[in-house]
């Protein structure tokens, strides 16, 4: 599929100082597969939201052992 994309200046000048080795175009290409990545996932675990409930993550939780942090977990 190909089609014309008008980018901004400012944009544009961005993805020169950021792209590396890579063409404007594959730039173009990753940062779609990362918004789509993103979308994804994020409907994803608002599913997962959906089917879990707050009684399963509560018995989850009491199977913790209550011991104290270790040193290197306290803040």
């Amino acid at each position: 599929m190909n089609f014309a994309l008008r980018i901004p200046d400012y944009y544009k000048d961005e993805i020169m100082q950021l792209k590396g080795e890579a063409s404007i175009n594959q730039f173009i290409i990753n940062a779609i597969a990362e918004k789509i990545a993103a979308l994804r996932t994020e409907a994803y675990l608002q599913e997962r939201a959906l089917r879990g409930s707050r009684e399963h993550a509560l018995q989850v939780l009491d199977k913790v052992a209550d011991i104290p942090a270790a040193d290197y977990d306290k803040m």
